[in-house]
Protein backbone atom coordinates (compact mmCIF):
# COMPACT_ATOMS: atom_id res chain seq x y z
CA UNK A 1 0.00 0.00 0.00
CA UNK A 2 1.29 3.39 -1.11
CA UNK A 3 2.03 6.08 1.97
CA UNK A 4 -0.84 8.36 0.72
CA UNK A 5 -3.49 5.38 0.49
CA UNK A 6 -2.21 4.20 4.01
CA UNK A 7 -3.00 7.81 5.33
CA UNK A 8 -6.31 8.25 4.02
CA UNK A 9 -7.40 5.08 5.48
CA UNK A 10 -6.30 6.05 8.89
CA UNK A 11 -8.94 9.17 8.26
CA UNK A 12 -6.87 11.53 10.68
CA UNK A 13 -8.13 14.76 11.97
CA UNK A 14 -6.78 17.86 12.02
CA UNK A 15 -4.61 17.36 15.68
CA UNK A 16 -3.36 13.77 14.36
CA UNK A 17 -2.46 14.80 10.78
CA UNK A 18 0.00 17.83 12.86
CA UNK A 19 0.93 14.98 15.49
CA UNK A 20 1.90 12.95 12.62
CA UNK A 21 3.89 15.49 10.43
CA UNK A 22 6.11 16.81 13.75
CA UNK A 23 7.14 13.25 13.99
CA UNK A 24 8.54 12.42 10.35
CA UNK A 25 9.79 16.20 10.40
CA UNK A 26 11.88 15.13 13.58
CA UNK A 27 12.75 11.82 12.08
CA UNK A 28 14.14 13.75 9.17
CA UNK A 29 16.19 16.11 11.16
CA UNK A 30 17.34 13.13 13.25
CA UNK A 31 18.73 10.95 9.98
CA UNK A 32 20.10 14.21 8.77
CA UNK A 33 22.50 14.50 12.23
CA UNK A 34 20.33 16.51 14.28
CA UNK A 35 20.37 19.50 12.21
CA UNK A 36 17.74 22.16 12.67
CA UNK A 37 15.00 22.16 10.04
CA UNK A 38 12.41 24.57 8.92
CA UNK A 39 9.27 24.21 6.58
CA UNK A 40 8.47 27.01 3.99
CA UNK A 41 5.54 25.80 1.90
CA UNK A 42 2.88 26.87 -0.05
CA UNK A 43 -0.65 25.20 -1.39
CA UNK A 44 0.56 25.78 -4.81
CA UNK A 45 -2.41 24.24 -6.19
CA UNK A 46 -5.12 27.00 -4.36
CA UNK A 47 -6.17 30.38 -5.71
CA UNK A 48 -5.14 33.23 -3.57
CA UNK A 49 -1.43 34.39 -1.78
CA UNK A 50 0.37 31.44 -1.99
CA UNK A 51 3.17 33.58 -3.76
CA UNK A 52 6.73 34.38 -2.02
CA UNK A 53 5.73 37.90 -0.68
CA UNK A 54 6.65 40.29 1.73
CA UNK A 55 3.55 38.70 4.39
CA UNK A 56 6.37 35.78 4.64
CA UNK A 57 9.13 37.72 5.82
CA UNK A 58 7.55 37.92 9.68
CA UNK A 59 6.38 34.40 10.14
CA UNK A 60 9.94 32.91 8.67
CA UNK A 61 11.97 35.07 10.93
CA UNK A 62 9.58 34.36 14.00
CA UNK A 63 10.39 30.18 13.21
CA UNK A 64 13.97 30.44 12.66
CA UNK A 65 14.39 32.22 15.90
CA UNK A 66 13.15 29.18 17.32
CA UNK A 67 16.27 27.20 16.32
CA UNK A 68 19.61 26.60 17.24
CA UNK A 69 22.77 25.27 16.06
CA UNK A 70 24.72 26.31 12.90
CA UNK A 71 23.45 24.25 9.73
CA UNK A 72 19.62 23.77 8.88
CA UNK A 73 17.85 21.83 6.08
CA UNK A 74 14.76 23.73 4.41
CA UNK A 75 11.89 21.72 3.11
CA UNK A 76 10.39 24.36 0.41
CA UNK A 77 7.32 24.16 -1.25
CA UNK A 78 6.42 26.57 -3.52
CA UNK A 79 4.91 28.19 -6.80
CA UNK A 80 7.81 31.23 -6.98
CA UNK A 81 7.07 35.22 -6.20
CA UNK A 82 9.06 37.78 -6.00
CA UNK A 83 13.05 37.37 -6.41
CA UNK A 84 13.69 40.43 -4.37
CA UNK A 85 11.61 38.66 -1.31
CA UNK A 86 13.20 35.39 -2.16
CA UNK A 87 16.55 37.71 -1.62
CA UNK A 88 15.61 38.79 1.63
CA UNK A 89 14.22 35.29 2.94
CA UNK A 90 17.57 34.03 1.93
CA UNK A 91 19.56 36.64 3.67
CA UNK A 92 17.40 36.01 7.06
CA UNK A 93 18.22 32.45 6.80
CA UNK A 94 21.94 33.01 5.73
CA UNK A 95 22.49 35.22 8.59
CA UNK A 96 21.69 32.76 10.99
CA UNK A 97 23.45 29.43 9.54
CA UNK A 98 26.40 28.51 7.99
CA UNK A 99 25.25 25.68 5.94
CA UNK A 100 21.70 24.85 4.61
CA UNK A 101 20.63 22.71 2.93
CA UNK A 102 17.18 23.05 0.67
CA UNK A 103 15.14 20.32 0.61
CA UNK A 104 12.74 20.17 -2.97
CA UNK A 105 9.96 17.15 -2.01
CA UNK A 106 7.43 18.45 -4.87
CA UNK A 107 8.03 21.89 -6.55
CA UNK A 108 10.16 24.90 -6.02
CA UNK A 109 9.18 27.07 -8.79
CA UNK A 110 10.40 30.52 -10.28
CA UNK A 111 11.48 32.36 -7.21
CA UNK A 112 11.37 28.92 -5.58
CA UNK A 113 14.18 28.04 -7.79
CA UNK A 114 16.44 30.95 -7.12
CA UNK A 115 16.35 30.65 -3.34
CA UNK A 116 17.05 26.65 -4.03
CA UNK A 117 20.27 27.92 -5.30
CA UNK A 118 21.26 29.43 -2.42
CA UNK A 119 21.93 25.91 -0.69
CA UNK A 120 24.79 24.22 -0.03
CA UNK A 121 23.35 21.04 -0.74
CA UNK A 122 19.93 20.58 -2.96
CA UNK A 123 18.16 17.47 -2.16
CA UNK A 124 15.60 16.08 -4.46
CA UNK A 125 13.86 12.84 -6.08
CA UNK A 126 13.10 11.96 -9.20
CA UNK A 127 9.65 13.43 -9.01
CA UNK A 128 10.87 16.81 -7.53
CA UNK A 129 10.78 19.93 -9.80
CA UNK A 130 12.30 23.20 -10.31
CA UNK A 131 11.58 25.90 -12.61
CA UNK A 132 13.20 28.24 -14.95
CA UNK A 133 13.79 31.80 -13.35
CA UNK A 134 12.91 33.99 -16.55
CA UNK A 135 11.08 37.03 -14.84
CA UNK A 136 7.50 37.36 -15.70
CA UNK A 137 6.13 40.85 -16.51
CA UNK A 138 2.66 41.58 -16.21
CA UNK A 139 0.63 43.92 -18.83
CA UNK A 140 -3.28 44.77 -17.86
CA UNK A 141 -4.47 40.46 -18.07
CA UNK A 142 -1.25 39.56 -19.83
CA UNK A 143 2.00 37.70 -18.61
CA UNK A 144 4.85 37.19 -20.54
CA UNK A 145 8.77 36.13 -20.27
CA UNK A 146 10.92 39.36 -20.05
CA UNK A 147 13.39 36.84 -21.83
CA UNK A 148 11.11 35.94 -24.69
CA UNK A 149 10.23 39.93 -24.92
CA UNK A 150 13.64 40.84 -25.07
CA UNK A 151 14.49 37.91 -27.98
CA UNK A 152 11.10 38.78 -29.97
CA UNK A 153 12.88 42.48 -30.24
CA UNK A 154 15.94 41.45 -31.05
CA UNK A 155 14.45 39.00 -34.54
CA UNK A 156 12.98 41.91 -34.94
CA UNK A 157 15.95 43.73 -35.16
CA UNK A 158 17.91 41.32 -37.32
CA UNK A 159 14.94 40.99 -39.72
CA UNK A 160 15.32 44.81 -40.41
CA UNK A 161 19.13 44.45 -40.84
CA UNK A 162 18.64 41.79 -43.20
CA UNK A 163 15.90 43.56 -45.48
CA UNK A 164 16.91 47.04 -44.74
CA UNK A 165 12.73 47.79 -43.84
CA UNK A 166 10.58 47.44 -40.88
CA UNK A 167 7.34 45.22 -41.59
CA UNK A 168 4.74 47.35 -41.08
CA UNK A 169 3.09 44.69 -38.99
CA UNK A 170 5.24 45.23 -36.52
CA UNK A 171 4.43 48.99 -36.11
CA UNK A 172 1.48 48.45 -33.70
CA UNK A 173 3.25 46.51 -31.29
CA UNK A 174 6.47 48.69 -31.57
CA UNK A 175 4.17 52.05 -30.69
CA UNK A 176 3.18 50.26 -27.25
CA UNK A 177 6.94 49.63 -26.16
CA UNK A 178 8.87 52.51 -24.51
CA UNK A 179 12.51 51.97 -23.65
CA UNK A 180 11.78 51.82 -19.86
CA UNK A 181 9.88 48.31 -20.89
CA UNK A 182 12.99 47.60 -22.55
CA UNK A 183 15.54 48.45 -19.40
CA UNK A 184 12.38 46.87 -16.78
CA UNK A 185 13.10 43.62 -18.86
CA UNK A 186 16.91 43.54 -18.84
CA UNK A 187 17.14 44.71 -15.21
CA UNK A 188 14.77 41.81 -13.80
CA UNK A 189 16.84 38.68 -16.12
CA UNK A 190 19.98 40.82 -14.88
CA UNK A 191 18.52 40.53 -11.38
CA UNK A 192 17.77 36.92 -11.39
CA UNK A 193 21.02 35.99 -12.98
CA UNK A 194 23.06 37.91 -10.63
CA UNK A 195 21.69 36.23 -7.36
CA UNK A 196 21.96 32.86 -8.77
CA UNK A 197 25.41 33.11 -9.90
CA UNK A 198 26.47 35.01 -6.22
CA UNK A 199 24.94 32.24 -4.80
CA UNK A 200 25.79 29.33 -6.43
CA UNK A 201 29.30 30.17 -6.21
CA UNK A 202 29.59 31.39 -2.64
CA UNK A 203 27.01 28.64 -1.30
CA UNK A 204 27.16 25.50 -3.45
CA UNK A 205 30.46 25.76 -4.90
CA UNK A 206 32.22 26.53 -1.19
CA UNK A 207 33.11 22.53 -1.41
CA UNK A 208 34.11 22.30 -4.91
CA UNK A 209 37.77 22.13 -4.08
CA UNK A 210 39.13 19.59 -7.38
CA UNK A 211 38.01 19.01 -11.15
CA UNK A 212 36.88 15.20 -10.69
CA UNK A 213 38.28 14.53 -13.99
CA UNK A 214 41.86 15.82 -13.49
CA UNK A 215 42.19 16.49 -9.97
CA UNK A 216 43.15 20.25 -10.12
CA UNK A 217 42.32 22.52 -7.60
CA UNK A 218 39.10 24.52 -9.07
CA UNK A 219 39.78 28.25 -9.23
CA UNK A 220 37.33 30.76 -7.66
CA UNK A 221 36.82 32.39 -11.70
CA UNK A 222 36.01 28.51 -12.77
CA UNK A 223 33.53 28.73 -10.06
CA UNK A 224 31.95 31.55 -11.45
CA UNK A 225 32.19 30.96 -14.56
CA UNK A 226 29.96 27.77 -14.37
CA UNK A 227 28.06 29.31 -11.60
CA UNK A 228 27.23 32.11 -14.77
CA UNK A 229 26.16 29.03 -17.17
CA UNK A 230 24.05 28.08 -15.14
CA UNK A 231 22.01 31.08 -14.16
CA UNK A 232 21.84 32.10 -17.97
CA UNK A 233 20.28 28.86 -18.66
CA UNK A 234 17.81 29.07 -16.23
CA UNK A 235 16.50 32.21 -17.13
CA UNK A 236 16.77 31.20 -20.85
CA UNK A 237 13.05 31.29 -22.19
CA UNK A 238 13.88 29.92 -25.37
CA UNK A 239 15.20 26.69 -23.56
CA UNK A 240 12.09 25.85 -21.39
CA UNK A 241 9.40 27.22 -23.75
CA UNK A 242 7.18 27.83 -20.79
CA UNK A 243 7.49 29.02 -17.35
CA UNK A 244 5.53 26.56 -15.80
CA UNK A 245 8.26 23.88 -17.31
CA UNK A 246 9.68 21.57 -15.07
CA UNK A 247 13.27 20.98 -14.08
CA UNK A 248 14.27 17.44 -13.18
CA UNK A 249 17.29 16.57 -11.49
CA UNK A 250 18.61 15.30 -15.15
CA UNK A 251 18.21 18.70 -16.30
CA UNK A 252 20.24 20.34 -13.55
CA UNK A 253 23.09 17.33 -13.85
CA UNK A 254 23.45 18.36 -17.52
CA UNK A 255 23.99 22.11 -16.52
CA UNK A 256 26.76 20.32 -14.25
CA UNK A 257 24.44 20.98 -10.91
CA UNK A 258 25.57 18.69 -8.65
CA UNK A 259 22.10 17.44 -6.53
CA UNK A 260 21.98 15.19 -3.96
CA UNK A 261 19.02 12.37 -4.96
CA UNK A 262 17.39 11.58 -1.75
CA UNK A 263 15.74 8.36 -2.98
CA UNK A 264 18.90 6.56 -2.52
CA UNK A 265 18.62 6.68 1.04
CA UNK A 266 15.97 4.62 2.25
CA UNK A 267 15.36 5.94 5.69
CA UNK A 268 15.46 9.79 4.64
CA UNK A 269 13.17 9.08 1.40
CA UNK A 270 10.63 7.63 3.80
CA UNK A 271 10.63 10.57 6.42
CA UNK A 272 10.22 13.16 3.76
CA UNK A 273 7.89 11.17 1.78
CA UNK A 274 5.50 10.80 4.71
CA UNK A 275 6.27 14.19 5.70
CA UNK A 276 5.14 15.21 2.56
CA UNK A 277 2.34 13.49 2.07
CA UNK A 278 1.17 14.76 4.97
CA UNK A 279 1.68 18.20 4.09
CA UNK A 280 -0.56 18.08 1.58
CA UNK A 281 -3.19 16.34 2.84
CA UNK A 282 -2.95 19.21 5.65
CA UNK A 283 -3.56 22.08 3.00
CA UNK A 284 -6.17 19.46 1.04
CA UNK A 285 -8.36 19.08 4.13
CA UNK A 286 -8.14 22.63 5.31
CA UNK A 287 -8.17 25.78 4.15
CA UNK A 288 -4.76 26.88 4.96
CA UNK A 289 -2.68 28.36 1.95
CA UNK A 290 0.86 28.45 3.44
CA UNK A 291 2.70 27.31 6.51
CA UNK A 292 5.53 27.96 8.19
CA UNK A 293 6.97 25.12 10.58
CA UNK A 294 9.63 23.63 12.92
CA UNK A 295 9.21 20.64 15.22
CA UNK A 296 8.24 22.78 17.81
CA UNK A 297 6.39 25.46 16.51
CA UNK A 298 4.22 26.45 13.50
CA UNK A 299 2.59 29.79 11.74
CA UNK A 300 -0.43 28.66 9.63
CA UNK A 301 -1.97 31.50 7.38
CA UNK A 302 -5.48 31.10 6.47
CA UNK A 303 -7.98 33.68 4.41
CA UNK A 304 -9.04 36.69 6.59
CA UNK A 305 -12.94 35.72 7.98
CA UNK A 306 -14.57 38.60 6.91
CA UNK A 307 -17.11 40.54 9.27
CA UNK A 308 -21.09 40.66 8.74
CA UNK A 309 -21.43 43.90 6.51
CA UNK A 310 -23.25 46.82 8.48
CA UNK A 311 -26.52 47.89 6.48
CA UNK A 312 -26.30 51.22 5.22
CA UNK A 313 -28.25 53.88 6.84
CA UNK A 314 -28.36 52.01 9.77
CA UNK A 315 -26.72 53.30 13.25
CA UNK A 316 -24.17 50.93 14.99
CA UNK A 317 -25.75 47.57 16.41
CA UNK A 318 -25.07 46.43 20.04
CA UNK A 319 -23.48 43.01 19.03
CA UNK A 320 -22.53 41.31 15.61
CA UNK A 321 -22.58 37.70 15.08
CA UNK A 322 -20.35 35.76 12.57
CA UNK A 323 -20.66 32.43 11.65
CA UNK A 324 -17.10 31.43 11.88
CA UNK A 325 -16.17 28.34 9.91
CA UNK A 326 -13.22 26.81 11.33
CA UNK A 327 -9.93 26.75 8.97
CA UNK A 328 -9.11 22.85 10.51
CA UNK A 329 -12.01 20.90 10.66
CA UNK A 330 -15.17 23.17 8.84
CA UNK A 331 -17.28 23.25 11.74
CA UNK A 332 -19.02 26.39 12.32
CA UNK A 333 -19.52 28.29 15.47
CA UNK A 334 -21.42 31.63 16.16
CA UNK A 335 -19.53 34.26 17.43
CA UNK A 336 -21.01 37.19 18.73
CA UNK A 337 -19.14 40.03 19.15
CA UNK A 338 -20.66 42.33 21.71
CA UNK A 339 -20.39 46.12 21.21
CA UNK A 340 -22.00 47.64 24.34
CA UNK A 341 -21.53 46.69 27.88
CA UNK A 342 -24.46 43.82 29.31
CA UNK A 343 -25.23 43.11 25.78
CA UNK A 344 -26.65 39.22 26.63
CA UNK A 345 -25.09 36.15 24.57
CA UNK A 346 -27.54 34.98 21.79
CA UNK A 347 -28.70 31.37 22.46
CA UNK A 348 -26.19 29.19 20.21
CA UNK A 349 -23.28 31.58 20.17
CA UNK A 350 -20.37 31.87 22.53
CA UNK A 351 -18.47 35.35 23.11
CA UNK A 352 -16.08 36.82 21.06
CA UNK A 353 -12.60 35.98 22.75
CA UNK A 354 -10.89 38.71 25.05
CA UNK A 355 -7.32 37.47 23.89
CA UNK A 356 -8.72 37.07 20.39
CA UNK A 357 -7.79 33.06 19.92
CA UNK A 358 -10.59 31.01 19.57
CA UNK A 359 -10.49 27.26 20.73
CA UNK A 360 -12.69 25.08 18.36
CA UNK A 361 -15.07 23.31 20.04
CA UNK A 362 -14.72 20.43 17.90
CA UNK A 363 -11.11 19.97 16.96
CA UNK A 364 -9.90 21.82 19.83
CA UNK A 365 -6.96 24.06 17.15
CA UNK A 366 -6.41 27.65 18.14
CA UNK A 367 -7.34 30.47 15.47
CA UNK A 368 -6.18 34.31 16.57
CA UNK A 369 -9.02 35.98 15.19
CA UNK A 370 -7.35 39.81 15.46
CA UNK A 371 -8.23 40.67 11.97
CA UNK A 372 -11.77 39.96 12.26
CA UNK A 373 -12.02 42.01 15.41
CA UNK A 374 -9.96 44.95 13.53
CA UNK A 375 -12.70 44.51 10.98
CA UNK A 376 -15.89 44.59 13.10
CA UNK A 377 -14.12 47.75 14.72
CA UNK A 378 -13.84 49.68 11.83
CA UNK A 379 -17.26 48.59 10.00
CA UNK A 380 -18.98 49.42 13.59
CA UNK A 381 -16.61 52.26 14.82
CA UNK A 382 -17.39 50.71 17.93
CA UNK A 383 -14.61 48.78 20.22
CA UNK A 384 -15.73 44.91 20.58
CA UNK A 385 -15.76 44.37 24.38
Amino acid sequence: MGIYSEYLNKQLNFPQLTKERKKHLKRISNIRDNRAIFVFAAAITKKGPISIDYDDLLPISDQLSNLEGAKIDIILETPGGFAEIAEDIVKLIRSRFTEVAMIIPGHAKSAGTIMAMAGDEILMEPASALGPIDAQIFQGNRRFSAHAFLEGLKKIKEEVDEVGALNRAYIPILQNISPGDIQTCENLLAFSESLVTEWLKNYKFKFWKKHASSGNAVTEEEKEQRAKEIAEKLCNHGEWLTHGRSIKIEDLEGMRLKVQDYRQATELYDAISRYYTLLKMTFDSTNIFKLYETIESQIYRFPTPQAPPLPVGQKAPSRAIVNFECPNCKNITNIQASLKKGIPIEKGAVPFPKDDNFICPNCKGNINLGSLRRQIEMQTKTKVL
